[in-house]
């Protein structure tokens, strides 16, 4: 049904002296990220601590992080196809409730399969279901302007949570415990279901308004007609046949290794093995979470306006730049060196996203936030990959420094990588 057959004078009036009511449902989405992202600051700064009441290796406990990784990433593309199917209101919901409990019940935990069981799969697919690919699904539908601008704010509300509560997790680590700073994350993540099902519609056309930008002439994309598993799976086997989803896909997998992989899991015990305090390494690690939202929106910002390959490329580069340089910097306290690399290094956290989402748009068409949940898996592929890696090394070698040169030399392959995708010539893939 095309839009444009509405009542355009009554379309004006709803919308005339008022936001539009897709910037409410960014802000809300925005929230959610935040509350969703309460979790993702929890696994480095509760590695130490769960090794010395329980005896578990770090292997062993990062092993459960990267079962939570490689769910939140092999989950997502199905996560968007549901969401498309199903709508956004319903599985955001039903994710931060999963979140809610997985977190919650880790206080009764006894045994590691429980811990692989709570981190690893209920979080996992909760997470997975609040993914960058909800990013693109709201950006898609409701917005035709300012796309990469919002996809770069809301990829910056995971960044905005780890801020808020690395150093509230850390602090409750020190004090009452690691159940205290669990409970903490599983009442957060509770708390922002009330406001997704009070404010998010699932499209523009449920308020009987078009995406923000779009023209008298917009046109509601048809709904699927396959089921939801069998349109994310046929995304991918077409995807599959062509250079640029494997590029997006190789560059994205090292884009997680070198992020959330390594220095989101092992940043804080890495710094602690150098005598520093673990609320100040955590502290850290949420200052890399405050630098990035500027980084990201910027990124976003720039994405609207330069080539995404050319903004790839750089990103990775200087990323890379920075992680073989951070062996060097670690120390017993907070000096100027480490300082600097946490700003420069945190403009470049997940300013990839805007770039990679605004190529699956350009190449993969209405399918684009879909394919790119594909393209999110490999990133969490890769980021398994070294969570456990780095804990196997820091257990056989007793530091981290191998991790730290792989991942610079895996981000500088990557810059290569996304010079070689190629812009699209016609109309991209549906």
């Amino acid at each position: 049904m095309s839009i444009a057959a509405q009542d355009a004078p009554e379309q004006q009036h709803r919308s005339a002296g008022r936001i539009h009511l897709a910037w409410w449902v960014a802000a809300v989405s925005f929230i959610a990220l935040v509350g969703a992202a309460a979790f993702r600051a929890t696994p480095s700064v509760f590695i130490d601590p769960l090794h010395r009441e329980f005896g578990w290796s770090h292997g062993t406990i990062s092993a459960a992080i990267a079962v939570n990784i490689l769910l939140y990433g092999l989950f997502s593309p199905f996560a968007s196809a549901l969401q498309e199917r199903y709508g956004i209101r319903r599985v955001v919901a039903f994710a931060l409730t999963l979140i809610a409990v997985g977190s919650g019940v880790t206080v009764f935990m006894t045994a590691s399969w429980q811990l692989v069981l709570c981190w690893g799969f209920i979080v996992g697919i909760g997470t997975g279901s609040m993914a960058m690919a909800f990013v693109a699904t709201v950006t898609n539908r409701w917005f035709i302007q300012r796309r990469g601008l919002v996809s770069g704010v809301l990829t910056a509300g995971s960044a905005a949570g780890q801020l808020i509560f690395l150093p509230l997790v850390g602090f409750l680590v020190e004090g009452p415990g690691w159940r205290a700073a669990a409970i903490l994350v599983s009442l957060s993540a509770l708390a922002m279901v009330p406001l997704v099902l009070l404010v998010i519609r699932d499209r523009p056309e449920d308020a009987g308004l078009r995406p923000y930008g779009a023209g008298p002439d917009y046109v509601t994309p048809p709904p699927p007609k396959s089921g939801a598993a069998r349109r994310t799976l046929r995304v991918l086997w077409e995807a599959s046949g062509t250079r640029a989803f494997w590029l997006l896909a190789g560059t994205f997998a090292i884009c997680g290794a070198s992020t959330n992989g390594l220095v989101g899991a092992h940043f804080v015990p890495a710094a602690h093995d150098h005598g520093m305090a673990l609320t100040a390494a955590a502290s850290l690690l949420a200052v890399i979470g405050f630098v990035d939202m500027i980084g990201t929106i910027a990124s976003g910002w720039l994405t609207d306006r330069f080539d995404p390959r050319h903004l790839l490329a750089v990103y990775y580069a200087l990323r890379g730049l920075s992680l073989i340089a951070l062996p060097s910097l670690f120390a017993g306290d907070v000096k100027p060196p480490m300082l600097f690399f946490i700003v420069f290094y945190g403009l470049d956290w997940v300013a990839t996203v805007p770039p990679t989402i605004a190529l699956c748009r350009e190449h993969f068409g209405e399918d684009g936030a879909v394919l790119f949940g594909w393209v999110l898996a490999s990133h969490q592929v890769g980021a398994a990959l070294i969570a456990w890696g780095a804990g196997f090394v820091r257990g056989a070698t007793g530091n981290y420094d191998p991790a730290w040169f792989t991942a610079g030399a895996l981000c500088a392959l990557a810059a290569v990588m996304a010079l070689a995708i190629k812009r699209p010539q016609v109309n991209p893939v549906r």
